[in-house]
């Protein structure tokens, strides 16, 4: 007998830019594509997280805005951050002190796991995601996160929403691992950043796949070790996401250009610009859309073809 179709819909890390998921789920509902799994990677597992969890699409939309607003964002080292590698204009003396405050993170990165602290990130997840386990999400929902110490990939299935997201998010060097059933996990995105193959492996299909990391042909250029070194990793996780794509049936990937992963200041164009990649992407989304429904009206037939005639399925 064959399996029920599920829906799959992996959900890419990149930071802020993962706030273009927002505008990509937007048109999907419109086109009444709900998935039946989701699994999410760092900010992909955030956005993925708060959205099975029952939260409306457009009610998300309003929480990251509101975020924004908030003093726990305002007076964050995240939006410090932010500031310092968004290139907007700013005042001689504000940048100065960016780059005074950019040395002095590195240098404490040398003497700690972290640049930020675990609880601020802590404190940015509860905004979003309600206190539940994951077996309690409305929609079955994964979080990909990376084991430090066996070099595994992780997907938590159980246990509490708020930490499994924590760990997904846990980006190396600027968050330290977070511990779960003995584990030091750290960002998904170190070996899988858009999770494609574990909604593959669980029989997910067709799936549909978000990537906001970077295009790889925008590079800015390589003045410092530390330069070169980012840029290597971007490379790697490029060709290491190309790889991982193959296996999905739509790839939407939202233009965000040089978007630095700390600027959530531009959630509004960020949003946007998901849309308009969705939107874009319509005519494939469309087929979709068809071909799930003829074979969802297909499987509505069979079944009432087997009331009718008294047709039960062979039990294997």
């Amino acid at each position: 007998m064959r399996k029920p179709r599920k829906i799959g819909l992996a959900l890419g890390g990149g930071g802020a830019r993962g706030l273009a998921h927002i505008g990509v789920i937007k048109v999907l509902e419109r086109e009444k594509i709900r998935p039946d799994v989701i699994v999410g990677t760092s900010i992909g597992s955030i956005v993925g997280g708060a959205f099975a969890s029952g939260m409306k699409i457009n009610d998300l939309e309003k929480r990251a805005e509101s975020f924004l607003e908030s003093d726990l964002y305002q007076s964050s080292e995240l939006k410090a951050i932010g500031d310092a590698e968004s290139g907007a204009e700013q005042r001689l003396s504000k940048r100065i002190q960016a780059y005074f405050m950019t040395k002095f993170r590195l240098t404490q990165a040398l003497y700690r796991p972290s640049i930020l602290q675990i609880d601020e990130i802590q404190e940015f997840v509860n905004f979003f995601i309600p206190d539940i386990q994951i077996e309690e999400t409305i929609i079955p929902f994964r979080a990909v996160a990376t084991d430090l110490r066996s070099g595994e990939s992780v997907v938590l299935k159980k246990g509490s929403l708020r930490r499994s997201i924590l760990a997904s998010s846990a980006v190396p060097g600027a968050l330290p691992p977070v511990e779960i059933n003995g584990r030091q996990l750290s960002d998904g995105g170190i070996i899988c950043n858009v999770p494609v193959q574990h909604l593959f492996e669980e029989g997910a299909q067709p799936i549909i796949a978000i990537a906001v990391d970077r295009d790889i042909a925008l590079c800015s250029e390589l003045q410092t070790a530390v330069d070169i070194y980012v840029r290597a990793g971007e490379i790697q996780g490029f060709h290491l996401e190309k790889y991982s794509l193959e296996n999905a049936d739509i790839v939407i990937r939202p233009q965000i250009s040089g978007i630095h992963w700390t600027d959530f200041s531009r959630s509004r164009e960020l949003i946007s610009i998901g849309e308009t990649a969705a939107i874009n992407t319509l005519p494939e989304i469309q087929r979709l859309a068809k071909r799930i429904y003829k074979w969802g009206a297909l499987e509505g037939l069979k079944r009432s073809a087997k009331r009718f005639f008294g047709v039960t399925p062979r039990r294997g």
